[in-house]
């Protein structure tokens, strides 16, 4: 009894922990999607046609932005590690390096956006007057790309060292923010033209500015940074250290470009079937992107969790916290699925009032919700190999998860005639589910592997 009742009391405190770090990010990551959830539901209110616009665009810029930040994710398990070391000195040299990656990266996403992404929408054969607001609205993106990726970097650093706050706060004021800059831009009013669904990108690219200089001055004058000595120096880039950043932070980066990148495809090859299906598609996609963001943030605070145990040498501690975490983010699912079956209707009727889109996604809105399980399961586990800094392996188990089975298993049930009659947007998402479930099991394992390999390391840790 006494032992059930010491793991008990473990269970809470590590759940407790677990939450104080992750509510913070859940409430940041929720503005951030919130942004996509406003830019959707105010350009639907102009015309399917806007909607239809933004998620184009929406489908191009999301997975480059997924990449750009994946690779720059590294930042934060290394942080971590050194944080629960107390190499406090080790810290600024690493994120002043973590920058110059940050702003290389950040100008390459936003050259790609501007001039390699008119080619793929033609490419995937979207509706010709589709092409033109949807590069509109990526500009505007595109402009915003550098100061999102330096911003990342010092959000990481400040998670890494369990402050995530910051992140919340600034997040929140981006949303306040995002929400009457589209207003100006959409409709047009002081002074400006009205750009329609355009005017969320540079809406959106604004913020992202607005993000940078905020988080910039909060880190440079708040106490609690002031050990990393970020800003006490200036240093050159340097081969090495960003050559080590690359190595666990590329296959991160590929890993989440492979998972946002499948409903990318699946978003462009959607496109060829008009611009009810688009919007439809498009809402069940932002909906289940934000109910994402919660299981997304706990897989962000036990990265944090994991890596500053296995900073302190305290591998059973590491190996605790993400199994917590991992059944944290599965409760979760079975709320989020039961409402998102419930209330599928009433959602979709929130972003707009065309009953022909409604039906659509809330057709779409059924599998979002079946998928719910394995995509919580998964994304904590990324989480916590994350902070082991197992991401190589990670990386093949994500491609393919993702491209070898779900895909492929989308595109022949919901485009094809060999598995019978093609079924439309109902047989790409029977596909993500798949996908998803694939890694989910996979995923897992290597968890449990990652994790007692480390106990073997330090056996006497924790």
């Amino acid at each position: 009894m006494s032992l059930s009742l010491s793991r008990s009391a473990r269970i809470r405190r590590e759940l407790r922990a677990l939450l104080s770090l992750a509510a913070p990010i859940m409430i940041a990551q929720l503005s951030h999607s919130a942004m996509g959830f406003v830019d959707a539901v105010m350009a639907g209110r102009v015309s399917p046609r806007d909607l239809a616009a933004v998620a184009l665009g929406n489908s191009i810029w999301i997975p480059v932005f997924l990449l750009m930040t994946g690779i720059l994710l590294a930042t934060t398990p290394k942080v971590a590690q050194r944080f629960g070391a107390g190499k406090h000195e080790e810290i600024g040299p690493l994120v002043r390096q973590a920058l110059w990656l940050a702003l290389a990266v950040g100008l390459g996403a936003a050259a790609l956006l501007a001039f390699g992404a008119e080619p793929v929408l033609q490419l995937m054969g979207v509706e010709a007057d589709l092409v033109a607001p949807s590069m509109g609205y990526l500009h505007g993106i595109a402009m915003g790309l550098p100061a999102v990726a330096l911003y990342h970097v010092l959000r990481c650093f400040s998670d890494g060292l369990g402050r995530t706050r910051p992140s919340m706060l600034i997040g929140i004021g981006g949303l306040l923010l995002n929400i009457p800059l589209n207003y100006v831009l959409i409709y047009g009013h002081l002074g400006f033209p009205a750009l329609g669904g355009v005017g969320c990108g540079w809406a959106s690219g604004t913020v992202m500015w607005f993000m940078l200089l905020v988080m910039l001055a909060w880190v440079s004058w708040a106490p609690v940074y002031q050990p990393s000595r970020l800003f006490g120096r200036f240093d050159w880039p340097r081969r090495e250290p960003i050559q080590r950043l690359l190595s666990v932070g590329l296959p991160i980066g590929i890993a989440v470009f492979a998972e946002s990148s499948i409903f990318a495809v699946i978003a462009l090859l959607i496109g060829g079937l008009g611009a009810t299906v688009v919007a439809g598609h498009q809402i069940a996609l932002n909906f289940s992107s934000l109910v994402f963001m919660i299981p997304y943030a706990l897989g962000m605070a036990i990265t944090v969790r994991v890596g500053q145990a296995l900073g302190r040498r305290e591998p059973h501690a590491a190996r605790f916290a993400a199994l917590v975490g991992v059944a944290t983010a599965l409760g979760y699912a079975c709320l989020s699925a039961s409402l998102m079956l419930l209330l599928r209707e009433e959602i979709a009727a929130i972003y707009t009032p065309d009953p022909q889109v409604i039906g659509v996604a809330a057709m779409l809105i059924v599998y979002a919700a079946l998928f719910q399980f394995s995509d919580a399961i998964q994304v904590s586990a990324v989480g916590a190999l994350r902070g082991y800094q197992d991401t190589r392996i990670t990386m093949l188990l994500t491609l393919f998860a993702y491209w070898g089975i779900g895909l492929p298993v989308g595109y022949a049930l919901g485009l094809s005639d060999w598995l019978g009659a093609p079924s439309g947007p109902s047989g790409l998402w029977q596909g993500l589910i798949a996908g998803l479930t694939v890694a989910a099991v996979m995923l897992s394992l290597r968890l449990l592997l990652s994790a007692k390999r480390q106990i073997r390391l330090y056996p006497q840790g924790g």
